[in-house]
């Protein structure tokens, strides 16, 4: 019943609609069509004068409203490049529309269909076809540039002293892998998946991947004013490592290795104090629709000191320890849980 009454009310509108046009065109047959079309052409060119300045002032509105929800300040020293390029282009794109659109009002006012004027015809120019070409075409090439210095940046060869974190998502989690004590990652191999007990696929067969660490909450930890290396894989769709506070984000796509560097300059402590939001976090966000549960894939970063860092390492058992857990000793209670972290210590720690 709801969708005959919308119906009918959608058909009423049209039909009023037409009424009002026609009534328009026996109005214009009575009063003059000339005179009528001068009175329409003068408020179309009124209106579109407000129209203009009000775009204006919202758009005003909209940047003082939104100013305060804006991401913080870049947490990295990449990041600061990104928001001086976006500023650069902001401030280059925004007065070319600025003009561009006040020109265009303008002559919509100014040049309106009166008895007075008659049309002229302007079929082409060489200089203005230069003018417009050559100046665009300069300036994109620029803000071109840029970007392209600041991609190269990030997708450089990491420092030598480089921490190398793996990070792969899985619909939907980031499973994040760090090298244990021999500072290097084992070899992964896809068969070997197994969601039980070898979420990455680990090679056991390979030494480097006995102290391998896998977080298990998603967090990253990293180290401030210390270069981080990603190593950034997939393993079913494509996914999107999107790092909105550092200003970067890369593709996780299954079969192919991708990689970004970049080096935090704010912990999260102190982004706390500047965001004056106690419950910050850094956030790792999916960039790239994996999904329905797309939106829950989110995970987060911890930049911290380095001692807070070698602290929280310490902690964390590996990987191979917690898929191979030692069996008890002959008489021992079965009963009581194993000592993960005492046995994963020695492992790390050779």
């Amino acid at each position: 019943m709801s969708g005959f009454i919308i119906t009918s009310l959608i058909i009423l509108v049209f039909v009023i609609i037409y009424q009002i046009g026609k009534a328009s065109e026996y109005a214009a047959v009575l009063r003059g069509e000339k005179k009528v079309n001068a009175q329409v052409n003068r408020a179309i060119a009124f209106m579109l004068l407000a129209i203009f300045v009000l775009g204006v002032w919202g758009i005003w509105v909209c940047h003082q409203y939104f100013q305060d929800k804006m991401l913080p300040v870049a947490a990295c020293d990449t990041g600061v490049n990104y928001d001086s390029m976006f500023r650069v282009t902001i401030m280059v794109t925004g007065i070319v529309f600025f003009l561009t659109q006040a020109v265009l009002f303008w002559f919509c006012f100014k040049y309106q269909a009166s008895e007075k004027r008659t049309t002229f015809f302007f079929a082409h120019s060489n200089k203005l076809e230069l003018i417009w070409t050559t100046i665009p075409a300069i300036a994109m090439a620029v803000l071109v540039a840029i970007g392209l210095k600041n991609w190269m940046q990030v997708t450089s060869p990491a420092p030598a002293e480089a921490t190398v974190i793996e990070i792969v998502g899985k619909q939907f989690n980031w499973l994040i892998r760090y090298p244990g004590a021999d500072n290097e990652l084992g070899k992964r191999d896809f068969r070997k998946i197994n969601d039980a007990n070898n979420v990455l696929g680990l090679d056991w067969t390979d030494p480097h991947n006995t102290d391998d660490i896998i977080a298990q909450n998603g967090e990253m930890h990293v180290v401030v004013g210390k270069p981080v290396k990603l190593i950034i894989g997939s393993r079913d769709v494509i996914h999107d490592v999107g790092l909105p506070h550092f200003r970067m984000k890369m593709d996780a796509v299954p079969g192919i290795t991708t990689t970004l560097w970049f080096t935090p300059t704010i912990t999260s402590d102190s982004m706390k104090l500047i965001t004056k939001n106690p419950d910050f976090v850094y956030e790792i966000a999916c960039d790239q629709l994996c999904g329905k549960g797309h939106y829950a894939m989110r995970g987060t970063i911890i930049v911290e000191t380095q001692a807070q860092y070698n602290k929280w390492m310490a902690s964390q058992p590996s990987y191979y320890a917690i898929s191979n857990p030692q069996p008890a000793a002959p008489g021992a209670d079965s009963t009581k849980a194993l000592p993960v972290a005492d046995s994963t210590k020695a492992i790390s720690m050779k």
